[in-house]
């Protein structure tokens, strides 16, 4: 972008922020004279932006009431944004307009956007997998995620420097096989030059990368999705439940939350599976396998056989008492 077009813009900007905004204030502000204000209005108003130039001693520019900044002046944060919120929202069914609603609008703002932010940006929503709703929580820097995104497409290494959950310190270079978005996440699952494996790493950890050199081949069948969540589920936490489930290891895994369960072996002779979850707290576990619908048992920790207990003591008070009642009124 040249420096008189980025004054142009630069002059909008100002605009945008509603009033009237004196020719005199105006060249201070983008430090040029006021002749050179007055051509950049005229080359704003030759562009359709609706700019009155208002008369007399207290007199200036300002836009008109109502008008908002044009995507062409989104940052690459605010730009991912936008159309990650459109995409998102789509996939997880909170967008309650039409798909092609959503679309439309997605490729408006993309066709507006600069070349280079456009292409990173598709980079990253034909890369990018969701595996559950989001929540809200600090996400990555939009420069790492989009950089990622483009290796990803090209098959270009990474070398990132990385923060562990314990605080250490490393640089790496990674092959990015894939990035998902999981439970308000972000996460790239690739080749890790330090421990020669394929690792998942939380993108909001890696504090700073940069291209590499050379290429990589995406392995055959690699799914980074199934990859990350398996990793999730793999990860320590403070609860390792062990459980018996009747039903094959795919319908097993789909009862439960994605990311924290995994299914050993296939069924045995009468039909069990084992399975093992890895939570943080087990309060919620009782009312989780109530929904099972099949027949389980619990193994360990003996704290969630309690509280199994204790839900079932409830739900047959529960069913007791409505039984009384209806008695009661009979």
């Amino acid at each position: 972008m040249t420096r008189p077009t980025a004054r142009v813009l630069a002059l909008l900007e100002v605009l945008q922020a509603g009033g009237i905004r004196t020719v005199a204030e105006l060249a201070d502000r983008l430090g040029v004279d006021e002749r050179t204000v007055r051509r950049y209005a005229v080359h704003l108003a030759d562009l359709g932006i609706p700019l009155h130039s208002v008369r007399g001693r207290h007199g200036g520019y300002r836009l008109a009431p109502g008008y908002r900044m044009p995507p062409l002046m989104l940052t690459d944060e605010e730009a991912l944004a936008v159309l990650l919120g459109l995409v998102a929202g789509r996939r997880a069914g909170l967008v309650t307009t039409a798909a092609a609603a959503a679309e439309s609008a997605a490729a408006k703002v993309r066709r507006v956007l600069p070349a280079a932010l456009a292409q990173r940006l598709d980079a990253l929503l034909a890369t990018v997998e969701f595996t559950a709703p989001s929540r809200p929580v600090d996400g990555p820097g939009a420069a790492v995620l989009l950089l990622l995104a483009g290796a990803v497409r090209d098959r270009r290494p990474v070398v990132v420097a990385y923060r562990a959950a314990d605080g250490r310190r490393s640089e790496r270079t990674l092959h990015p096989y894939g990035v998902v978005a999981h439970a308000g996440r972000w996460y790239v699952a690739g080749a890790d030059s330090a421990s020669g494996a394929v690792r998942t790493f939380r993108v909001d950890r890696i504090t700073a990368a940069e291209p590499g050199t050379g290429s990589f081949d995406l392995p055959h069948g690699f799914d980074p999705a199934a990859h990350v969540l398996s990793a999730i589920a793999e990860a320590p936490h403070r609860h390792v439940v062990r459980l018996q489930v009747l039903g094959t290891g795919e319908d097993v895994r789909s009862r439960f939350p994605a990311g924290i369960v995994s299914v050993t072996g296939g069924p045995d002779d009468e039909g069990w599976v084992q399975v093992r979850l890895q939570v943080e707290r087990l309060d919620w576990v009782p009312a989780v396998l109530a929904g099972l619908g099949v027949p389980f048992t619990v193994h360990q920790p003996a704290e969630l056989q309690e509280l199994v207990r204790e839900l079932a003591a409830r739900l047959t008070a529960s069913a007791d008492g409505v039984r009384l009642g209806v008695r009661g009124t009979s």
